[in-house]
């Protein structure tokens, strides 16, 4: 049987970088108290020249170059994102276009941060079955212009990041690749982080009112959001380790989504593994929901943290909520 083997990866981050001073000079905050919650000392925001599309188009061409193809290779295109240019249609449709693609099919996949693992684990079933043999996933977000930038905001603006990661999938007879993923949800926490407008829950869709109430803007109620992280996290690295008889011994880094860094720190000590197997770069690049994991892949690559044959494991958790993991041979 085929798998899909990452054969490349690249991302994009907006030039601006927004420290934690920067944020003390708009809202009733401070470096220490963003640190102490997040870890995150800065993060990339959009300015008004850029947008989730760009960043994606940009991702998407690094990581076409790192595995040595042609745009026109691509049989399909998936993007991981919640915050599309447009409410339709998707990122996926620009991407294609842009690159000059043939015309392949292209979707989005509406996952929050769980999302970029949902579109590998998508990507890999067309693999496997030999309907696609080159596939372009790619996690795309743009968070700042969707913030309350305001003292009440100021739990969740501090910690949402903008940026694109993408990665290359190939069919391959080798070893290397997707071994397992792992897709989960519980619907019954959808309102303990979520966006409640526009959305047809509503009537119209979007009002005067609606805005002036804030429902357009992001919920997190952070402790339901630890709490069940904390859980979710370990069970599906469990989960990954179990279905491919893998211990955590054979595994070169976890990466997990960015969500925060005491989440990290706090699924090391379930794990029972130090800091230096689980990896985070929250603290450059804040949380970037969809993008944060192909992020922090590109990164720890580039950190020397894992190489050929090394298995890696990529876990998420985010609204719905859902969770995720994958075990990648690389």
């Amino acid at each position: 049987m085929k798998k899909a083997q990452i054969t490349g990866i690249g991302f994009n981050v907006p030039e601006r970088i927004v420290t934690n001073q920067d944020l003390e000079k708009i809202m009733d905050t401070n470096d220490q108290w963003i640190q102490e919650r997040s870890g995150i000392t800065q993060r990339h925001w959009v300015g008004e020249e850029s947008n989730a599309s760009i960043l994606a188009i940009e991702a998407s061409k690094n990581a076409i170059l790192d595995a040595k193809i042609d745009a026109n290779d691509i049989d399909l295109v998936i993007c991981a994102t919640l915050t599309s240019d447009y409410f339709f249609p998707g990122i996926s449709n620009q991407i294609q276009y842009a690159l000059g693609m043939r015309k392949v099919g292209a979707f989005d996949i509406k996952a929050a941060c769980s999302a970029f693992i949902y579109s590998l684990s998508i990507g890999d079933q067309f693999i496997r079955t030999e309907q696609y043999k080159t596939i372009l996933v790619v996690g795309a977000e743009v968070q700042s212009t969707a913030l309350d930038l305001s003292d009440e905001g100021r739990n969740i603006s501090v910690l949402f990041a903008d940026g694109a990661g993408a990665a290359i999938l190939q069919a391959t007879d080798s070893n290397k690749g997707i071994l397992s993923t792992h897709l989960h949800s519980d619907g019954k926490f959808l309102k303990e982080l979520w966006c409640e407008a526009p959305g047809t829950s509503n009537n119209p869709r979007l009002t005067k009112d609606i805005l002036d109430e804030g429902k357009h803007l992001p919920y997190m109620n952070g402790r339901a959001v630890f709490k069940n992280a904390v859980k979710r996290f370990p069970e599906v690295i469990n989960e990954a380790l179990d279905a491919n008889k893998l211990t955590i011994d054979d595994i070169a880094q976890i990466i997990p989504h960015q969500a925060n860094h005491r989440i990290s720190k706090a699924v090391a000590k379930r794990m029972g593994v130090g800091m230096d197997k689980v990896f985070s770069n929250i603290k450059n690049y804040g949380n970037t929901t969809a993008a944060s994991i192909p992020i922090a892949m590109c990164d720890a690559r580039e950190k020397g943290l894992f190489s050929s044959d090394d298995i890696i494991i990529l876990a998420a958790f985010g609204a719905g909520f859902t969770w995720a993991s994958t075990a990648i041979r690389w």
